[in-house]
């Protein structure tokens, strides 16, 4: 396939194969997103909401990013956001421990790091143990780290894709809970690539915090 006009028929595997059916919970998820940029997986797991794929409720949007379109989406949604510019802080450790702050005063539960693009410390994982989750567009363990779908295209595979999992302290190596596979074409770039691999983003994420939710739900039983 050579057209980038017939790329949305291009077969793409994901895995597990699971549907938002498949997913019962009593009580909605409270998550709390934290996003840097334009927030499109903000906007989709807010459109999962509405549209009851997804049995959760956005409690706040932290951005740190003062020009974050992110802010603008969560206000049109009605959701609080509530910016925590890196910036300020003297350290990692004191920004974290701001975030876990203002996470606990909404009452979050489930932390989304939807296109954050700040390194965690081990203050927020112990904040939030085992309930942090993050989406990278490569396969992981392939490709960590910043401009993945570059070192993808440098790296001449076939085939890449995205992966969200939970996020521990070393970047992007967390156990993954799902992944999408794209193909590479032969006249990708990295604006292309990425806006098909944006595609599989948004089609997983939403299962993934609920299959998340539902693997952690059977463990404690």
């Amino acid at each position: 396939m050579s057209s980038h006009s017939t790329i949305d028929a291009a077969a793409s595997l994901i895995s597990p194969q699971v549907s938002s059916d498949q997913f019962t919970q009593s009580a909605p998820l409270k998550l709390g997103i934290m996003a840097s940029g334009n927030g499109s997986n903000f906007e989709v797991v807010a459109q999962a909401i509405a549209d009851r794929r997804l049995n959760a409720q956005i409690q706040v949007l932290i951005y740190n990013n003062p020009s974050a379109k992110a802010a603008a989406r969560a206000a049109n949604r009605g959701v609080e956001a509530v910016l925590l510019n890196h910036r300020d802080y003297k350290s990692r450790k004191d920004f974290d421990r701001q975030i876990v702050q203002r996470l606990r005063q909404y009452d979050v539960e489930w932390v989304i790091m939807a296109g954050w693009m700040r390194l965690v410390t081990q203050v927020l994982i112990d904040g939030f143990p085992d309930k942090i989750i993050n989406i990278h567009p490569s396969l992981l363990p392939s490709f960590k780290g910043i401009q993945a779908v570059e070192q993808a295209l440098a790296s001449g595979v076939k085939i890449t894709g995205c992966t969200v999992h939970l996020v521990c302290l070393e970047v992007d190596s967390g156990p993954i809970l799902m992944q999408a596979a794209v193909p590479v074409l032969p006249d990708d770039t990295s604006e292309t690539l990425h806006a098909r691999i944006q595609v599989q983003e948004h089609r997983i994420l939403p299962l993934a915090i609920a299959l998340a939710a539902q693997k952690q739900s059977l463990a404690a039983v």
